[in-house]
């Protein structure tokens, strides 16, 4: 190995180093504040560490606030999503790709260009439709308008279009229909890209923040993102508190990832190769 090769190396991974520090500052930052009491957040110089540690911040946000609530509402409002999204988004993705009727590239192409438009625009007319149905400040609100999507649409009929046609002629030989071929055959097969999906779509719902503040108007269906604004007030905020609430949040979202990790790897792997 030349001079040459070992400094690009070192220079590479140094930038490597600086971009991760990067990012797990502000999350080191959130971890170490959640520790700390209310007194020695802003102190300067700053401390990195706490001069006491405060493990009791974190059964104080249970005190504080309905947290358990808020948890569960967002488990609940997390997985209909997730579940309503790879669902719709897997048997209109085999549609596009498997099935031919007429017009099918044309809606699809229709379909897809519903990406291009900003969810701000949107939401105006959804919350009237929801108004008038008296759906407002109910689960059907924060769950029906998003269990469809164009992007899950697109990434998994990409998916499915590179899946052997051999396959599902087999299938037929033996007597399946569309509907078991795609239960039996292409979706086994396509279990990276559905994982991917799934991993995806959890951690938008878990933090999604405007939609729900939008259509929710009780505490007793707010999710966690709007509980933790609770301790934002108009003078004040409890950063210790807040960022306590922030940790046990991010939990959920890191045990998804974490059993997911291997097949969410692969899936975007694939895609790229296959892209």
């Amino acid at each position: 190995m030349d001079r040459h090769t070992t400094g690009f190396r070192i220079g590479w991974y140094t930038v490597n180093v600086l971009i991760g520090a990067t990012m797990i500052g502000p999350f080191l930052w959130m971890l170490l504040t959640a520790v700390k009491d209310a007194g020695s957040v802003f102190v300067f110089p700053p401390e990195l560490l706490p001069r006491r540690w405060e493990w009791s911040n974190f059964a104080s946000v249970w005190e504080a606030v309905p947290f358990g609530l808020f948890y569960l509402n967002s488990l609940f409002v997390g997985i209909a999503v997730t579940c309503g999204q790879v669902t719709t988004s897997a048997l209109a993705a085999y549609a596009f790709a498997r099935l031919e009727f007429p017009g099918r590239d044309k809606l699809f192409f229709g379909y897809l260009a519903t990406m291009m438009i900003p969810q701000a625009v949107i939401m105006i007319p959804v919350f009237i439709v929801l108004r008038s149905l008296g759906w407002i400040d109910t689960y059907k609100a924060l769950i029906l308008p998003s269990i469809f999507t164009a992007y899950g649409t697109f990434m998994l009929r990409q998916f499915f279009m590179s899946i052997p046609r051999d396959l599902e002629d087999a299938a037929r030989v033996d007597g399946c229909g569309p509907v078991r071929i795609l239960r039996n055959v292409v979706l086994p097969v396509s279990k990276p890209a559905i994982v991917t999906l799934a991993i995806l779509t959890f951690m938008a719902t878990w933090r999604s923040f405007m939609w729900p503040r939008i259509v929710i108007h009780t505490i007793e269906k707010s999710t966690l993102p709007i509980g933790l604004q609770a301790f934002q007030t108009l003078h004040e905020t409890e950063y210790t508190l807040l960022m306590a609430g922030s940790v046990m949040a991010v939990i959920p979202v890191i045990v998804v990832f974490v059993l997911g990790q291997r097949a969410f790897v692969k899936g975007i792997l694939l895609g790229a190769v296959k892209g």
